[in-house]
């Protein structure tokens, strides 16, 4: 059967992200099923599907590099509007343990549908909170939801197993022994992870942070992890507390101890936050592909500090996008966090991030942290994962002289007018495609009710 086809014609700018940067004033990229066949100027092509691209900006999918779905029906309580990282913690642990497949299923479609609508093909989600009752399949669920929406997806099966009993900050009803986290990724990574070239499911191994679980569920989480293939992340220097917790209970900085379990040494693990990470450090983890989730709304929101990105770049530390939990972001919004990252950089230096380089990071940058060569640009035999900004618009005038940065510098709105994932729209004109928004807005706000009212909120 031959595969449908799709041409992108007339943009304004076709920005490919590939190693060349090329940038092509009325560029088109001509789609055969989920793979780019051909990006150009003028193709000679007939497709089943044209889209007219012009007064758009055409882009590679941004990849979301870490988040916490479930996070996103607990969005700006006032109890821990201005609360820091731990406090923030406590408090939001006692209505997440209440969690049900319901909450997930809904909180990962409004994340992932956020995510869509703001240019993003690619997310990644660590889901660490298991509850004791119903909480068995979170993570199919969380599968299910996405491949509902047509994103693609990195489930990193996520665990805490060091509780407050242990001298952890969650509740110990959250918490999970290591042989049955260790079973449960094996199930996952057999039956969702694929190993194939345009794979829409991957699937990682995520134990929360160092102060949550043991170091034993390190160290296993390690080996095996190098023995089935796949990748491994957690939370990392994210704040001064989590420093001096690992000083205190380890007598190690917090990179120093992840190190001693073997998780800065194979090049397959990223971290998310790395604030407070020096500049010996940053050189142990270039050398070693070790990478970096930089979260810049959620380090802003939390007062944790500000990344050393530059520093990191300097040492060729593999380093993307994530826009973190939605309670502490508090949204999902891609192109709102390569803004924000491009402009929190230049407060000590204005040179220090330009657009492009932001937008690399939320692309072939952030495809890299995840270990995909297949996905993160525009060009021949890439996965045609592609986002369509129209920037004909109002807040747009002037700004044409630079359309690409214009996406970061300008704009009332970070809606796409079109969304591409594997070669299929997933995004029309700024509206889902394959799920009601309004009826999603509906379910997920019962699930945050339902939540509210189990807590006493």
């Amino acid at each position: 059967m031959r595969p449908r086809t799709l041409l992108i014609k007339n943009a304004l700018v076709l920005a490919t992200m590939d190693s060349a940067g090329r940038e092509i004033k009325g560029g088109d990229v001509y789609i055969e099923g989920p793979e780019i066949k051909k990006v150009g100027k003028g193709l000679k092509v007939k497709a089943d599907t044209v889209i007219d691209a012009k007064g758009c900006v055409v882009m590679p999918g941004m990849v979301n590099t870490h988040h916490h779905l479930y996070q996103t029906l607990t969005r700006n309580l006032p109890k821990v509007q201005d609360a820091e990282l731990f406090d923030w913690l406590v408090y939001l642990y006692e209505i997440w343990k209440r969690v049900n497949p319901e909450a997930i299923y809904a909180s990962t479609q409004a994340g992932l549908g956020e995510l869509l609508l703001t240019g993003c093909t690619t997310s990644s989600d660590h889901l660490y909170l298991f509850p004791e009752k119903d909480s068995g399949f979170f993570i199919d669920t969380q599968i299910e939801a996405a491949r509902e929406l047509g994103i693609r997806f990195t489930a990193t099966r996520g665990s805490m197993s060091r509780g407050r009993s242990k001298g952890g900050l969650p509740p110990d009803s959250v918490v999970q022994k290591e042989d049955f986290i260790l079973k449960d990724c094996e199930r996952l990574i057999n039956k969702f992870h694929g190993r194939q070239k345009f794979a829409m499911t991957h699937v990682a191994m995520a134990p929360c942070s160092p102060f949550s679980v043991t170091t034993e569920l390190l160290k296993i989480t390690a080996e095996m992890a190098k023995k089935w293939g796949v990748r491994m992340h957690t939370h990392l220097a994210e704040t001064r507390d989590e420093e001096a917790f690992c000083k205190k209970l380890f007598r190690m900085r917090p990179l120093e101890y992840m190190e001693s379990v073997g998780w800065v040494e194979e090049g397959n693990a990223w971290f998310a936050h790395c604030v407070y990470i020096n500049e010996a450090e940053a050189k142990r983890m270039g050398k070693t592909r070790t990478g970096v989730a930089h979260c810049p709304c959620s380090n802003l929101r939390l007062g944790s500090g500000i990344a050393p990105i530059p520093m990191f770049l300097r040492h060729n530390v593999p380093v993307g996008l994530g826009v973190d939990g939605s309670a502490s972001n508090d949204s999902s919004d891609m192109l709102g966090e390569a803004r924000q990252c491009m402009l929190v950089h230049r407060l000590d230096n204005v040179k220090a991030m330009p657009a492009r380089k932001a937008l690399a990071l939320a692309t072939r940058d952030g495809a890299a942290v995840l270990g995909r060569s297949d996905i993160g640009s525009i060009e021949p035999g890439k996965a045609a994962d592609i986002a369509v900004f129209d920037v004909s618009g109002l807040d747009f005038i002037g700004s044409h002289s630079d359309p690409l940065a214009s996406l970061l510098f300008c704009g009332a709105s970070h809606r796409t007018k079109y969304t591409i994932v594997n070669g299929k729209v997933v995004v029309k004109n700024g509206r889902l495609v394959s799920v009601d928004e309004r009826k999603l807005t509906k379910r997920a706000a019962r699930a945050a009710a339902s939540l509210y009212r189990k807590a006493g909120i």
